[in-house]
């Protein structure tokens, strides 16, 4: 075995779990958590989260990179295009945080249609005798709406099927299958008590949600965004929670992060969480395990298993060739 000096380096950028990525790595490579710029210049491998920018600055302070993993699908903040030109593989890892942002969508859903936090303040306060003014609803017999029918939005209407719930959908990517395939996204909101938002963020999906998508939403729908906060204007949404368009609203992401005070975090029928449904303790294993063994692939000459520049060529050699 190599001695640890010797090894290639792979550093984090952001908070990457040590102990996560080590029995990967270890061995193959040597994992700094908290690169300096002499680290950051030897490091051939990196380890981003979400809030890490890889742009040409960045790239220019690499000059021995050779991949980058994202703890997720997210690359907003990846330069792409000089990432491909430097044969710079970008790994992402799509399938560690399915079930759990799933999951998360459909509990923030659960939690806005069943109105635990007014119920909560309700008890909180000793107002008992008042139980009776809150609506609760039903999700068995709803209609779940699904933006997005990649991996997550597949989960999530398989869980929101499990409940009882008649499943839409919508993809502007991917046709979704025929008996859950609308038309287009105004027939969605049309026809959904609850929606869930699992789309990329991109030119064309910047502010998917506004004013025109809401004015004809089936009232009192909830609205869930756990895909990128980008996808809705803030603004619009909050409007359409005040008049009663909107009956509720999670958001697991927001746009920017970590997002300045709005008026729509004060109401009653929000709940909110800081861009971690896909953190659970299971997700988060699987996200730093499937980045770390990205890395690992691209520095041994293997073919990642999933990339988000398809068009990147290896130029170096892999680790251990002669």
């Amino acid at each position: 075995m190599a001695e640890a000096v010797d090894l290639p380096i792979v550093v984090g950028l952001g908070v990457v779990d040590h102990d996560l990525v080590s029995p990967v790595l270890h061995g193959r490579c040597r994992f700094i958590p908290e690169p300096t710029d002499a680290d950051l210049a030897q490091a051939q491998g990196a380890i981003a989260r979400a809030d890490a920018v890889v742009d040409k600055a960045f790239l220019a302070r690499t000059p021995q990179l050779r991949v980058v993993a994202r703890t997720g699908v997210g690359v907003e903040k990846v330069d792409l295009e000089a990432a491909t030109a430097r044969g710079i593989a970008v790994v992402i890892t799509p399938g560690a945080g399915t079930n759990a942002v799933a999951e998360g969508a459909i509990a923030m859903a659960m939690h806005l249609v069943k109105r635990f936090g007014r119920l909560t303040t309700l008890v909180r306060d000793g107002q008992w005798a008042s139980r009776g003014t809150v609506s609760v609803g039903d999700l068995g017999g709803a209609t779940l709406g699904v933006v997005g029918y990649g991996r997550i939005g597949q989960r999530a209407g398989a869980l929101g099927a499990g409940l009882g719930m008649r499943v839409l959908a919508y993809d502007p990517v991917s046709e979704p299958p025929a008996d859950v395939r609308c038309s287009d996204l105004q027939d969605l909101f049309d026809r959904s008590d609850v929606i869930t938002l699992h789309l990329p963020l991109l030119d064309s999906t910047h502010h998917l949600v506004g004013t025109e998508l809401l004015s004809a939403v089936k009232p009192g729908a909830i609205l869930v965004n756990c895909g990128r906060g980008g996808l809705i204007d803030i603004d619009a949404v909050y409007t359409a929670l005040q008049d009663g368009r909107l009956g509720g609203v999670g958001l697991d992401v927001f746009d920017p992060e970590p997002p300045s005070h709005h008026p729509l975090f004060d109401h009653p029928d929000v709940v909110l969480t800081p861009h971690l449904m896909g953190l659970s303790r299971q997700g988060t294993a699987a996200t730093f395990t499937d980045a770390a063994q990205g890395v690992l692939d691209v520095l041994t000459g293997t073919r990642p298993a999933a990339v988000a520049n398809p068009g990147w060529e290896t130029t170096t050699a892999p680790l251990g060739s002669s």
